[in-house]
């Protein structure tokens, strides 16, 4: 009888034990929601030196300039931010082969010899050579040239290179003296070291605003260059970004506004 009894309570707890609700499983806490992507930074190598108005960093320490503004605005469009490095510019292609910056857009002209190494964007400005001299200096260009005056450059220019070759030719006799940035050998130039300096005419330009002693005494007969922005040659995607934004700004009004901002003609 107290076997029956036994099984009867067994069966009944079985039965109550299959009722309840198993419990539920506690949510994982660790779970993680998917990040959102997070916008890409390329960085650009401007001049160590400064190149206004293109690129510079002003008195507050603050990267600025028209192509500072001009890839920003790109990269807004297409879907990066942009982050500038300085610098030195006999390096700057160096830099970006070695993947220290991701392109270049700070007044680059676009020469063939360049093009070797890195692939350009669209030409968005053209410029010529110029030398800059003292304003009370009476000599012409080519006097300048075939009488033995000193003649500073910044070194690894398209004027620097021009220079260079110019120097060998016939009947030049000037002395060309190196610096690391235009205005560098603008130091130089008022109380004597060099006679003149060469430079792109928007350098010259920049110049002339800030110092009203010198003046330009005449164009180089070079060829006028394009700037364009530089990226490295496996960089596809990037260049068609870069081509791409340049299109959409050259054809929006900030475009005229960056123009007059920077006094760019």
């Amino acid at each position: 009888m107290k076997r029956l009894v036994l099984f009867a309570v067994l069966a009944l707890g079985l039965a109550f034990a299959g009722c309840q609700k198993a419990p539920e499983k506690a949510p994982e806490k660790d779970a993680a929601k998917p990040a959102a992507a997070e916008e890409k930074v390329l960085v650009n190598g401007i001049d160590g030196g400064g190149f206004p108005p293109y690129a510079f960093v002003d008195k507050e320490g603050k990267t600025v300039g028209f192509d500072v503004e001009a890839v920003e605005w790109i990269g807004k469009k297409m879907g990066f931010k942009v982050k500038h490095q300085p610098v030195e510019w006999s390096a700057i292609i160096p830099a970006l082969e070695g993947k220290k910056i991701d392109m270049i857009a700070s007044g680059m002209s676009a020469t063939a010899e360049r093009a070797q190494r890195v692939n350009f964007s669209d030409p968005y400005y053209k410029v010529t050579q110029v030398l800059v001299v003292k304003a009370d200096n009476k000599l012409t260009l080519e006097q300048m040239l075939k009488s033995g005056k000193k003649i500073g450059v910044q070194r690894g220019t398209v004027t620097a290179k021009y220079l260079e070759e110019l120097s060998k030719a016939p009947g030049m006799k000037f002395k060309l003296v190196q610096y690391d940035s235009s205005d560098l050998s603008m130091q130089d130039l008022p109380i004597g070291r060099i006679d003149g300096s060469g430079m792109d005419n928007t350098i010259a330009k920049e110049v002339l605003k800030k110092d009203k002693n010198v003046k330009v005494v005449g164009t180089f007969d070079a060829a006028p260059e394009n700037y364009g922005y530089a990226v490295r040659k496996d960089d596809a995607e990037l260049l068609k970004k870069l081509n791409d934004g340049l299109k959409l700004l050259m054809a929006d009004p900030y475009w005229q506004e960056l123009k007059k901002k920077y006094d760019i003609d």
